[in-house]
């Protein structure tokens, strides 16, 4: 078996990406601290076509070096916004009839294998800070939160690794499954 060169890779130019019908998922960062996990949030978007990202909070914002970095060149092409605040962007989507998740553990989550995404919905995925998760308030407002399953001591995975189990799974049942 022979590794494929990256000419062999049939990548979209970013006009192409700009073009190309989007996959129906919103990102929102909320209050995430590392420009590196923002950055990987990008790239791992590029890679799945997602609509948009959402920065909020003390989420940083491109341009911005140790953004660049990690994203190769995705928050060229990828759709993103900042705001203030989450829960006002929770709010807004909500009102365009955007379905809402939480990522986080709570009670009564469910868990990330039992999620039967619908294809004739928009799906926004709020992923916490770091340290604290996503907000309270936010996890309120939210239609559902979901849990990523996880057996080890630690029942903790970086925000930008929670990004792309969430984004691979609910892509690979709304997009690839077709």
């Amino acid at each position: 078996m022979r590794k494929l060169k990256n000419s062999e890779l049939d990548r979209l130019d970013i006009s192409e990406f700009k073009q190309a019908e989007k996959s129906p998922i919103i990102i929102i960062l909320d209050n995430i601290r590392s420009l590196n996990n923002i950055g990987s949030v990008f790239r791992t978007s590029d890679a799945f076509l997602i609509e948009k990202i959402y920065l909020c909070g003390i989420t940083a914002q491109p341009p911005h070096n140790d953004i660049r970095k990690t994203a190769l060149g995705s928050t060229e092409t990828v759709d993103w916004e900042y705001s203030e605040s989450t829960l006002d962007i929770v709010k807004k989507l909500k009102a365009q009839g955007v379905k809402i998740c939480s990522i986080e553990q709570a009670e009564h989550a469910t868990m990330l294998n039992d999620f039967k995404p619908q294809s004739d919905t928009k799906y926004a995925f709020v992923f916490g800070n770091e340290v604290k998760g996503v907000a309270q308030d936010v996890v309120d407002a939210s239609d559902i939160v979901i849990e990523i399953p996880q057996y080890g001591t630690k029942h903790s995975l970086n925000i930008s690794v929670s990004t792309g189990v969430v984004i691979w799974d609910v892509f690979s049942k709304l997009v690839v499954s077709r």
